[in-house]
């Protein structure tokens, strides 16, 4: 009867099984609408988040091409009617950036800037929306008297690179090239896709790998949802003849169906996400709405293989199942899973990733981005092939025990995989989140520790060349200014070679740690990245009339990494015979104690600066801008792993519950021969704590082990946090027991006696 049935079908009997699964899918009542309305819930979820990936190269593309525009084109030699002097400028208030431009226009025909309809004039300038609403905040009076320019309109949104900008165009009528300004006739330059930080190009890759894999394997799981109740469907329908070619077609169907509801729920979520996706983000990467249009390309290929995937999963499943017209018999006997294959990914991995443990240089080209990207990818993917083998090396030794953890043991002996792929989407998020967590913690404390102190001095200025005749008194007029300090530079070779910067002891503090200091000291100096040429001792150098021998043994220390440029030496005045007052020597930074009382005198010392210098650096000490921000992304990464493992933990529940509909009269039969409601309770609990125990302890291997790998490859110090690796690890420990807990109520509803009823 099968072989009449197919045989006479033709060749286009494929297309109507594929509608008969459609129409069952469809049609299969209340507990199939619920069935398809869960696999397109969890299709959608997992195709949002696609969509949201897909969407970061436009949104990228969009922002680097808006400050392309911006950029200052090429100089030019000669003023006229079409030229403009720009000075690009950077200030602080608080902890935000704020940056800018002081034009002035040496012609009627000046180019205005993308997002401004005229150039400002003297004591006018135009602001972003951002900016705007942080001079209407809590101290923005300070921060007015900065420039004291009224504002006559905002930039539109062509000439910021996100909505969160701080940005501002401010007007002169005394700019001039010697302040470091440059003349142009137009704006715009080519974009720049050269790379960046290697550390933030890590994060990035890696932060993508973590995203996608759990997403991908949600996908997977969701696909399978109710499959049990399928195959009993595709039974009833091989008692009317179908054959097991037909089944597949029409499960296929079937599988379409979901597929293509969660293609289109995960666009309405993408749609309703979007508007607030970028303020999740910080402000310097936050894209408008309109810019995370997800790439063409990457729709189609998010459109064809999610229900590609689908069908595929779906076939798959019925491979472990014989489906016989008078019902469905599972393929005995355990499978012996081999480890062999199994250490092909993590060892590709490992090879991938071992060139590059001698750290990535600033340039890094696309090669070495996909090298990184897919060398993370496949340690990641370890997790996954790695867990089945060893959740069943050991649940096969399980013995003994009470009742509930025999119940649970025999039933993960006979079946783990269902167990395991809801958990590989755990062990993976929890791996890489530890990997990104160490990442950034490491980089934050190095940041940290090539910080200056800041317990004597907090600010320093550097006039940068500017002319800084009577700017110590200025700065001790400035409210909130408790004392100031100087430090003084000269070249101690004609060909400028050599350097000192002179200062007291604690002045010299604040540029390297000095192990002892007194009077007459001196010191040579080092820094990574720095490379110069150190005379050699016995070499005569010359301060003005002074001649310096330069002498054997001489104590060498670390320079911090700051505004102010690296010199071969720092010296006392009295190394010298200098006067206390630096005469002979240029000054080069002033060094000033804040009251620590006032939090707006940086503030006020800033506002001076714009007047006297706005190109000229102004050094926090103890600034942890760049350490928090490393630290708030440290914080983010953790609430993502938890939203995460929440987004998981649905998955798991959902599989769960499954789990107990499926097996609803076997939990029936339990309960009437007397096993009692607790123990099938704690089975449970044991079911999903086992493999989720053993996945977790793969997870920290893998990631500790990653981390380590990447700390390498951005030179970074290979130091694993184990506070942050114990709390994402018990937010997961959480979420099995929330879980369990969640399907306690169900386990108790099909365990009455009712469920014994039969048709």
């Amino acid at each position: 009867m099968d072989r009449a049935m197919s045989g006479g079908r033709g060749r286009g009997g494929w297309l109507t099984d594929l509608v008969l699964g459609v129409r069952l899918s469809v049609a299969g009542g209340r507990s199939g609408w619920l069935r398809l309305a869960m696999i397109a819930a969890g299709v959608g979820l997992g195709v949002a988040m696609l969509l949201l990936v897909a969407a970061a190269p436009t949104a990228n593309a969009y922002r680097e091409q808006r400050r392309a525009d911006r950029a200052l084109g090429p100089s030019v030699e000669r003023a006229g009617a079409d030229t403009l002097l720009a000075l690009t400028t950077e200030s602080r208030f608080k902890d935000v950036t704020v940056r800018g431009r002081i034009v002035r226009a040496e012609g009627d025909r000046a180019p205005a800037p993308p997002g401004v309809s005229r150039l400002p004039a003297e004591s006018e300038m135009v602001i972003s929306s951002a900016l705007a609403e942080l001079l209407a905040g809590p101290g923005g009076d300070v921060l007015r008297e900065r420039w004291s320019a009224r504002v006559i309109g905002t930039i539109a949104p062509p000439g910021l690179s996100g909505p969160r900008e701080l940005y501002f165009y401010a007007g002169s009528d005394t700019l001039n090239l010697d302040d470091g300004a440059q003349r142009i006739d137009a704006f715009g330059t080519e974009r720049d896709d050269s790379a960046s930080d290697p550390v933030l190009i890590v994060l990035a890759v890696v932060g993508l790998v973590i995203l996608l894999l759990p997403v991908l394997i949600f996908l997977t799981n969701a696909v399978r949802f109710g499959s049990e109740a399928r195959e009993r469907q595709l039974a009833a329908i091989r008692l009317v003849g179908a054959d097991r070619r037909m089944t597949h077609r029409i499960a296929a169907g079937d599988s379409l169906v979901g597929a293509v509801l969660g293609l289109g729920l995960g666009a309405l979520v993408f749609l309703a996400v979007r508007p607030v996706a970028g303020g999740l983000l910080p402000a310097d990467f936050g894209p408008y709405a309109s810019d995370l249009s997800p790439v063409p390309v990457l729709i189609a290929l998010i459109a064809i293989s999610v229900p590609a995937a689908a069908i595929l999963v779906s076939v798959a499943t019925l491979r472990r199942a014989v489906i016989e017209p008078l019902g469905v018999v599972r393929r005995g006997g355990t499978r012996r899973r081999r480890l062999w294959w199994r250490l092909i990914p993590p060892a590709a991995g490992l090879l991938l990733l071992y060139p590059l443990l001698d750290g990535l240089s600033g340039d890094i080209d696309s090669s070495a981005r996909s090298q990184l990207a897919v060398g993370a990818a496949l340690l990641l993917v370890g997790v996954v092939v790695l867990l089945p083998w060893l959740v069943q090396a050991v649940v096969q030794r399980l013995s003994g025990g009470g009742v509930a953890w025999q119940l649970a043991a025999r039933r993960l002996q006979m079946d783990s995989d269902t167990a395991v792929r809801t958990v590989s989407g755990v062990a993976v998020s929890v791996a890489g989140i530890i990997a990104f967590h160490a990442l950034l913690a490491a980089s934050a404390a190095v940041d940290t520790a090539m910080q200056p102190p800041a317990e004597r001095f907090q600010v320093a200025v550097y006039p940068n060349g500017a002319d800084s005749t009577g700017w110590a008194e200025m700065f001790a007029g400035i409210e909130g200014v408790r004392q100031v300090r100087e430090t003084g530079y000269a070249s101690l070779q004609d060909d400028g070679g050599a350097g000192v910067r002179v200062g007291d002891c604690e002045s010299l503090r604040q540029f390297a740690p000095l192990p002892s200091c007194s009077d007459g000291d001196i010191f040579a100096t080092s820094l990574d990245g720095w490379y110069t040429t150190t005379p050699s001792p016995g070499t005569i150098l010359s301060l003005g009339e002074i001649r310096w021998m330069v002498p054997a043994g001489l104590r060498t220390v670390p320079l911090y990494v700051s505004d102010a440029a690296p010199t071969t030496y720092l010296a006392t005045p009295g190394a010298f015979k200098l006067d206390p007052s630096l005469r002979g020597t240029d000054i080069d930074a002033y060094l000033l104690v804040l009251d620590p009382a006032d939090p707006y005198a940086v503030e006020r010392l800033r506002n001076v600066m714009v007047q006297l210098a706005p190109a000229a650096p102004i050094q926090l000490f103890g600034d942890r801008q760049l350490a928090d921000r490393f630290s708030d992304a440290a914080r983010a990464a953790q609430a993502g792993a938890i939203l995460l493992l929440l987004f998981i933990g649905a998955s798991v529940l959902v599989t769960v519950v499954e789990q107990l509909r499926e097996r609803r009269r076997l939990l029936a039969v339990l309960t009437a021969f007397g096993t009692s409601r607790r123990t099938l309770a704690v089975s449970v609990l044991h079911q999903t704590a086992i493999p989720t125990t053993i996945g977790l302890l793969l997870a920290m291997i893998t990631g500790s082990a990653l981390a380590a790998i990447l700390l390498a490859v951005t030179d970074g110090p290979v130091d694993v946090d184990a506070a942050a690796v114990a709390g994402i690890t018990a937010a997961a420990v959480a979420m099995v027991l929330t879980v369990t807990a969640a399907s306690l109520p169900l386990l108790f509803r099909l365990t009455r006696a009712q469920e014994l009823h039969s048709e």
